[in-house]
């Protein structure tokens, strides 16, 4: 058992983005712990039924003053997940509420909480942008691509000051790419291996950074109950980085395809990409393809991540290897490969 799965027994906690990929996970490990758990959701059917009797809800958007307020007295820790994660129906406006509004709202109620333990906010390494070369770490330029990354960056770097300022007692979380069972920002990767042949743009081998979702949610335990995390931003990442040929090699192999890498030219896609987004987004639809999903085969994203694990003690239980192995597995109980 890992040592950060307890001293929250009887601890009242807030989670934001309860319904996401890694909400869902957090909440499920907060109540083995005995932790007494309140989470803000758009739409409390969202919550697996298994979590859905088990967590104090309050109904609304996280950038609602009244529902920030409702939900936060007696409250000792923040977990801050909540992410308007690339939809295509969202205006620009709805990420600068839910990445720097709902932040703002957030810390400014747990302040003024009696004996509030810790603010744990969760970024991205999105802010960074592309690493060109060399692996980077927490201290790296940021350099955001689009508005999900600008908007996140702009909430971080404000709870950041303001903590300084008021002394609320902050870690920030940079979560790598996460995977694991449920996922599906990554499930049309593995799709493509289940095909047999991925396209690399202008032949580029993108390097990238992972962490299974149990590692993250260790780790993000560990930062609400760790003295030295306290002020902190750690990078959470696995040990190394790896490559997405190694990934979709791997991926084929377990699903018993050999993958064929074939480059395309980037620009005519780019273009393409353009026109089906700007089209998807007047109808109100998810596109097929667009830019930031093209962006993602041409940016580099691979990090140091020691200081967690010198700081902290934290050790990812999953290799990048058992990690994918693990995904598929549960991708294909779900039947989704």
């Amino acid at each position: 058992m890992h040592p950060e799965v307890t001293g929250f027994a009887g601890e009242r906690v807030l989670v934001t983005g309860a319904t996401g990929f890694t909400g869902r996970v957090l909440v499920h490990r907060l109540l083995t712990t005995g932790a007494r758990v309140r989470a803000i959701v758009r739409s409390p059917a969202r919550l697996p039924d298994g979590l859905r009797d088990a967590v104090e809800v309050y109904q609304g958007n996280v950038y609602d003053p009244e529902v920030v307020r409702a939900s936060m007295p007696g409250i000792r820790y923040v977990f801050h997940l909540a992410a308007c994660y690339r939809n295509a129906g969202a205006a620009d406006d709805e990420y600068e509420k839910v990445h720097v509004v709902s932040t703002r709202l957030l810390a400014e109620a747990a302040r003024q909480q009696p004996d509030f333990r810790r603010f744990v906010h969760v970024s991205t390494v999105g802010v960074h942008g592309h690493v060109a070369t060399g692996l980077a770490d927490e201290t790296a330029p940021f350099q955001p691509g689009d508005i999900y990354q600008e908007t996140k960056l702009a909430g971080e770097q404000w709870v950041r000051s303001w903590a300084a300022q008021t002394e609320l007692p902050l870690t920030v979380v940079r979560p790598a790419a996460i995977l694991g069972p449920g996922d599906r920002r990554l499930l049309k990767l593995f799709k493509f291996a289940r095909r047999g042949v991925f396209p690399l743009l202008d032949g580029h081998n993108t390097r990238y950074h992972l962490i299974h979702v149990k590692d993250l949610v260790s780790c993000i335990l560990l930062c609400a109950r760790h003295p030295a995390a306290r002020g902190e931003v750690y990078i959470c990442g696995n040990t190394e980085p790896t490559d997405v040929v190694s990934m979709l090699t791997q991926i084929g192999t377990l699903l018993g395809r050999r993958v064929r890498f074939v480059s395309l030219p980037s620009a005519p896609l780019f273009l393409l990409a353009d026109g089906v987004e700007w089209i998807s987004k007047r109808l109100g639809i998810e596109p097929i393809l667009y830019r930031r999903r093209l962006a993602f085969f041409t940016k580099d994203r691979a990090f140091d991540t020691r200081k967690v694990r010198e700081h902290l003690g934290f050790s990812p239980r999953f290799t990048n290897e058992t990690g994918i192995a693990d995904t598929v597995q549960g991708y294909l109980k779900a039947g989704w490969l």
